[in-house]
């Protein structure tokens, strides 16, 4: 194994990852990287910037990072107190309403903004996309933004009526431009709508979206995972009003699908454990099953058992049915999620081995993935580490993820704030 705890290449010295002031100095560092470049005075924010921050196209405009903006900055200021985020929030906020948002409630997948005008380039309705939204919102309110607990409600209620399947416990996953649902399902919608409930349920304290929070995970992570050897698949499909059926094959061959890869993805796996850990840090101790932590614990042992690099450290993308690895490429979302749940599991469950792995990550990170030169974290490295692209941030990274667990760590070591 390469020496995990090495220096960054720039010769810095290896920091305390565990230390609260350097989690924030790090997500005010990563902030940094978008300041004064992301922003569009004409609207929203623009989503596509080289390594060094160049905008490389001002006009594509995807709903993932339209609302990822706005819980990024509103984040900032809500622990910040940063004045500067807030207006930034408000100005993303304003945008998903002014331009994302179609007549009939729905949030537009893809736009071409131009010229102050919004053109739909993507019909397609994404229950993945509405989760976001509902994230959005919810963090936007919790920062106290006029008309965000509205925008919250409303979305809510359209993520209820349009993709809700009762008889299942889950949410459908795509619809075109009529509502009309398409049969492909899949884990990954209805993982992020468990957060939006926890982020909604924070935001509001109705205990309704608590409790859709605990349904969704039980019917993905003990429901769905009981047909596929106990783990999350990603891909599933239904007919008709026939039960979800697994499918082994959506995508197998297509690596550059960002939203639906094939495989058992590592990162969420370890995504989940966090997110049951989460959650049962909400719950009242009677109302948490004694499912949440075998669970959690295992989905994280399993994905560092089969996608930890021995050899070049980090974790991979995803590994096939036969548990061989099948996507040895690094992404920057699949390591900041787990050292984040590496976090959760040495508080919550009081897993000493976890920090190793925490600290193990986190110094995987600071050599390879954070840019020490230019500030933010690189989106892919290779299986040997080095780089495969100079975009830093496509559409949907906004360093969402890695910033986020910042955040995550920060609350479950007691020093988030308000």
């Amino acid at each position: 194994m390469s020496d995990p705890v090495a220096p960054a290449p720039d010769g810095r010295a290896t920091p305390d990852f565990r230390s609260p002031e350097f989690l924030r100095r790090h997500i005010r560092d990563t902030l940094a990287f978008y300041a004064g470049r992301a922003a569009d005075p004409g609207g929203g924010f623009f989503h596509y910037f080289l390594d060094d921050g160049t905008v490389y196209d001002r006009r594509t405009r995807h709903l993932v990072s339209s609302t990822r903006f706005v819980v990024v900055h509103a984040q900032a200021a809500r622990h910040f107190g940063s004045a500067d985020d807030l207006a930034l929030a408000r100005h993303g906020l304003h945008f998903l309403h002014d331009a994302h948002r179609q007549p009939d409630g729905g949030y537009a997948w893809l736009l071409d903004w131009h010229a102050g005008r919004a053109r739909v380039l993507d019909t397609t309705n994404h229950g993945y996309g509405l989760a976001f939204v509902v994230l959005a919102h919810a963090h936007a309110a919790m920062a106290g933004i006029a008309g965000a607990r509205e925008g919250l409600d409303e979305a809510l209620e359209l993520m209820e009526r349009r993709f809700w399947e009762p008889d299942c416990g889950l949410y459908a996953d795509e619809a075109d431009a009529a509502w009309r649902l398409a049969p492909y399902r899949g884990q990954n919608a209805n993982m992020h709508a468990c957060e939006a409930m926890l982020a909604a349920h924070e935001a509001t304290g109705e205990p309704r979206h608590l409790e859709r929070a605990l349904s969704l995970a039980q019917a993905v992570t003990q429901g769905l995972a009981s047909k596929a050897s106990g783990l999350v698949w990603e891909h599933w499909r239904r007919d008709g009003d026939g039960p979800w059926t697994i499918d082994w094959d959506y995508n197998r061959h297509d690596r550059s699908n960002i939203f639906r890869p094939w495989g058992f993805q590592t990162g969420h796996l370890t995504e989940w454990a966090k997110l049951l850990l989460q959650l049962q840090a909400r719950l009242a101790p009677a109302q948490a099953p004694a499912w949440i932590a075998p669970t959690a614990r295992r989905f994280f042992d399993t994905a560092l058992a089969h996608g930890w690099d021995a050899q070049h450290g980090g974790l991979a993308y995803g590994f096939a049915p036969d548990r061989s690895v099948c996507d040895a490429d690094k992404y920057h979302w699949v390591q900041a999620e787990s050292l984040a749940a590496a976090a959760w599991l040495a508080v919550r469950l009081d897993e000493p081995g976890a920090w190793g792995w925490y600290d193990r990550i986190w110094a995987y990170v600071w050599r390879h993935f954070v840019d020490h030169r230019h500030g933010a974290w690189y989106r892919i490295l290779g299986p040997d580490n080095r780089k495969l692209t100079d975009e830093k941030s496509p559409a949907g990274k906004t360093d969402y993820h890695d910033m986020g667990a910042c955040w995550d760590v920060l609350r479950v070591l007691g020093a988030l704030g308000r």
